[in-house]
């Protein structure tokens, strides 16, 4: 995937340009950070042809989707683009069936929606009106929408940031799940480090539009590279279920720190373990290092 995008942007500092020139791997799943304003929905919106840069270049498996050179810039709905906001903007008129039905291309099999409606668990809501759903059953559904076309790269906006901690972690899982199952190319916005640590394998940092740092989570946030972040490391306490999570208790100097982990992140995690605290001043997560590599 290689995106070259230009475009004159209003920043908090004032006006300036989006300047973007980077390749991504096919089947890579990519966070974008940094602060607000800094270009992130941007650069999502020139990707799927919502907006229309000044001069750039977007090619996706060998497909030209835009060359302002010579004037190729295929629609958004010509675009194997799945998008999801923040927002779950499903049509509150139309049951979950509906708003997946909704999205099929015409001629278009709906198979795929029985497959999807599994995938998601959606089952027993497929006759719910999206009023009657929890945050977390909307966002589903709205991701499953997304998928209907069959898309080549899923791009996601903040989805889960309006969630809680729990159905955040659920739906991390189900984001991942679906990421493998259709070996698509993701990029996510995201400020939470955890959830970058968990679903991403590589991370792109924008500041005022420009790509300031791109590597793995790992040489990025665990090197303080990026100022408001600590690492720290101590030892499992306890592990205890919650409902449909585990609270994580680490013993951090004479202090003890209670963590929320989903159950695959705590699968091969043991009382007495060393273990690496990676946070910044709100959301703490765990990351298993083993105790060679912990001091």
């Amino acid at each position: 995937m290689i995106i070259k995008l230009k475009k004159e942007l209003n920043f908090a500092e004032g006006t300036g340009m989006l300047d973007i020139d980077t390749q991504i791997e096919e089947g890579s799943f990519v966070a974008i950070s940094g602060v607000s304003g800094s270009g992130k929905t941007s650069l999502l919106r020139l990707i799927t042809g919502l907006e229309k840069p000044k001069e750039g270049y977007i090619q996706i498996n060998g497909e030209t989707w835009l060359d302002t050179n010579n004037k190729i810039n295929l629609p958004p709905q010509k675009r194997r683009v799945g998008y999801v906001f923040q927002k779950y903007t499903l049509f509150p008129n139309m049951t979950v069936r509906q708003n997946l039905n909704y999205a099929l291309e015409k001629h278009q099999s709906s198979n795929i929606i029985e497959e999807l409606i599994e995938q998601m668990g959606l089952s027993n809501l497929v006759n719910e009106y999206p009023y009657k759903l929890s945050g977390g059953q909307q966002q589903r559904v709205a991701l499953a929408r997304a998928l209907v076309r069959k898309p080549k790269i899923l791009l996601l906006d903040e989805p889960l940031s309006a969630l809680d901690e729990a159905m955040r972690s659920i739906l991390q899982d189900y984001l991942l799940k679906i990421h493998q199952t259709y070996n698509l190319t993701t990029l996510l916005v995201s400020h939470d480090m955890g959830e970058i640590f968990k679903m991403a394998n590589q991370v792109l940092v924008l500041s005022k539009g420009k790509i300031v740092q791109l590597g793995t989570p790992e040489s990025i946030f665990l090197n303080n590279r990026i100022s408001g972040k600590y690492k720290v490391s101590g030892e499992v306490l306890q592990i205890v279920p919650s409902d449909i999570v585990y609270v994580v208790k680490v013993k951090l100097g004479n202090n003890i720190v209670r963590v929320i982990a989903s159950e695959e992140e705590v699968k091969e995690m043991r009382v007495g373990e060393r273990v690496m605290l990676v946070s910044n001043a709100f959301k703490p997560m765990i990351i298993r290092r083993g105790n060679e590599e912990i001091h």
